[in-house]
């Protein structure tokens, strides 16, 4: 969800205990929210410069504990408010989902006329809990840090600051960590004791791992049972029909992804708890006599009430993870109303995989957005890139040891230099081709953080960037602004917001997106043709088919319409994938 989108959104639900995530990347974004609210709650507040040594840990560390703090206090009057309103109670149960034994005994107490404050609030003090406050950490934004031009030690780190930051916290929560493996940054979580069991085999801090294949959930397991770390959730995550950085598979489709964890779960537990109590051993620690919980949970393009129930029933996941439709719920995620109005309008044809990430990693875009309008006007300019405040995605070293963003100005003008040096013995389409993939790069750490300065009239100093924001395509069916009681009730069934359009289902989606993406990635390819890059391809296409093999046999032709539906669309996708030549040596 960005920088911003979720940065305070446990403030704003997790009283009704639903748990969402805050990205630590940004301590500048951190440090201003800090400041605003502790204002609004009057909470005090202690400045946290940059020239205080290791400022961005000890930034990340304070906002946490802010949050922790006015949640713990939103939710003792939140039970307050339920314990003593039977209006606020019928609100907070009509949010509940119908099978929730919770709704179930407190739908009885009203009933049954049961409304004296003292049951209800034992009631709701012994099986209420506040919802999560998680934190994201994307393990590939770990640039190394330098004063006056000497590097610091590997601590200072940027994702090993925010690691430390949250390890510090007063949060006893989950740190998610995305965007593949990163052994120094894993290692470093041996620092921190709260990562290690107790005598109760309860870990304060956890660690949750965005994964998209059985195959990485293994490895990185296991990399960490090593080090006496256990994972405590595998979020399996769609590799294209998501938001934000697509880290795209090879063909492989969510579907038998899922279906290999479903199967293999034990094999899981059991392979990594064994390297997993052999190394509490060497470390002389308290060791579980038992595997500690593992929940598998899923996410990427669920859009109806059926998905999800299907999802949790048939692969028998712990829960399912919905994101972008709550980028259109203002009572959730922190969006200023233009962009707002921007996602509401969006159709499938604004929504579309970029290459506007300075990591070089697909990314889920949308068009009209303010930031592409300025990026434009410098291009327009001759003066294309940005000025690079933030630098957090300043990781090539082509340049140098300090690195270098491949959005910055500095960064393409030289590039776009080299370029034009070779433009006489380039055709015009190619020359167009190559200039674009050097000036389409965005300012992401400005651009995903200036949309919660606007909805909270934070000044913005600096080059204007405007707003990034990166939904999964999935947006495109949901066409207004709703309430938080409305998106829940369409997530359990109870009311939908969807539009009118016709929606695909999630996996059908993706297999669209496979398929483009492979018709793309063959031709939009300039590179010099190697065995390596075909092999590559029909693996793809090959995986892909037996996707659609998979699929089905899931969704065998019945009188149920929906599933003649996906059926008759999974046979156009394997009839186009039939088609798709791959290049030959």
């Amino acid at each position: 969800m960005g920088l911003a989108y979720t940065i305070d959104s446990p403030i704003r639900v997790a009283q009704y205990g639903i748990s969402s995530v805050i990205s630590i990347i940004d301590d500048e974004l951190l440090e201003k929210m800090n400041a605003f609210y502790s204002e609004k709650f009057s909470l005090p507040y202690q400045e946290i410069s940059k020239k205080v040594d290791d400022y961005r840990a000890k930034r990340i560390t304070a906002y946490l504990n802010l949050v922790d703090t006015i949640v713990k206090n939103k939710f003792v009057k939140f039970k307050d408010e339920v314990s003593e309103s039977k209006s606020a109670l019928e609100n907070f149960i009509s949010m509940l989902p119908n099978k929730s034994t919770i709704k179930v005994k407190l739908s009885t107490m009203l009933e049954e006329g049961m409304l004296f404050k003292e049951t209800i609030k034992k009631y709701v003090d012994a099986h209420l809990s506040a919802g999560e406050i998680d934190v994201n950490i994307m393990t590939k934004i770990d640039k190394d840090n330098f004063i006056k031009s000497e590097q610091l030690p590997i601590e200072y780190n940027d994702a090993h600051a925010s690691l430390r930051g949250f390890a510090n916290s007063n949060l006893e929560s989950s740190v998610v960590l995305s965007a593949g493996m990163n052994p120094r940054l894993y290692s470093y979580f041996e620092n921190f004791k709260d990562f290690f069991p107790d005598t109760n085999s309860r870990l304060k801090k956890r660690i949750i791992l965005k994964v998209s294949d059985f195959r990485s959930a293994i490895i990185q397991g296991k990399f960490l049972a090593k080090k006496g770390l256990w994972i405590s959730e595998y979020r399996i995550e769609s590799g294209l029909n998501c938001g934000g950085h697509a880290f795209a598979t090879e063909g492989h489709l969510l579907g038998p992804i899922l279906e290999e964890f479903k199967t293999k779960k034990s094999e899981l537990i059991q392979d990594t708890h064994a390297v997993y109590i052999k190394a509490l051993t060497d470390k002389d620690v308290f060791v579980p006599d038992q595997p500690l919980d593992i929940k598998i949970t899923v996410q990427g393009g669920v859009g109806t009430a059926a998905e999800h129930d299907f999802l949790i029933d048939n692969y028998q996941v712990d829960s399912v993870g919905w994101g972008t439709p709550f980028l259109l719920v203002p009572e959730a995620t922190s969006v200023d109303n233009d962009t707002r109005k921007l996602l509401a309008d969006a159709k499938e044809s604004d929504l579309y995989l970029s290459g506007i990430s300075p990591l070089g990693v697909p990314f889920n875009a949308i068009k009209g957005t303010s930031n592409e309008f300025y990026k434009q006007n410098r291009i327009d300019n001759n003066k294309a890139g940005s000025s690079c405040p933030k630098k957090f995605l300043a990781l090539s070293k082509e340049f140098g040891p300090e690195g270098i963003c491949t959005a910055s100005k500095k960064y393409q003008d030289v590039k776009l230099e080299e370029l034009d040096a070779k433009k006489e013995s380039m055709t015009s389409s190619r020359y167009k081709m190559s200039k674009n993939k050097i000036t389409e790069k965005a300012c992401l750490c400005v651009g995903l953080a200036n949309a919660s300065y606007l909805e909270n009239d934070i000044s913005i100093k600096g080059q204007q960037q405007g707003v990034v924001i990166c939904p999964g395509p999935n947006l495109a069916y949901f066409d207004r602004e709703v309430s938080l009681s409305e998106m829940i009730q369409h997530i359990y069934g109870g009311a939908s917001v969807l539009s009118n359009a016709y929606r695909p289902n999630m996996f059908v989606k993706e297999l669209k997106m496979y398929v483009e993406y492979l018709q793309n990635d063959i031709a939009s390819f300039t590179d010099d043709l190697t065995a390596k890059h075909i092999k590559k391809w029909h693996a793809f296409k090959n995986n892909l088919l037996g996707g659609i093999t998979y699929y089905k046999n899931l969704f065998e032709e019945t009188l149920n319409p929906e599933n003649a539906t996906i059926h008759s669309d999974i046979k156009v996708y394997e009839a186009t994938i039939n088609t798709i030549k791959i290049p030959v040596l």
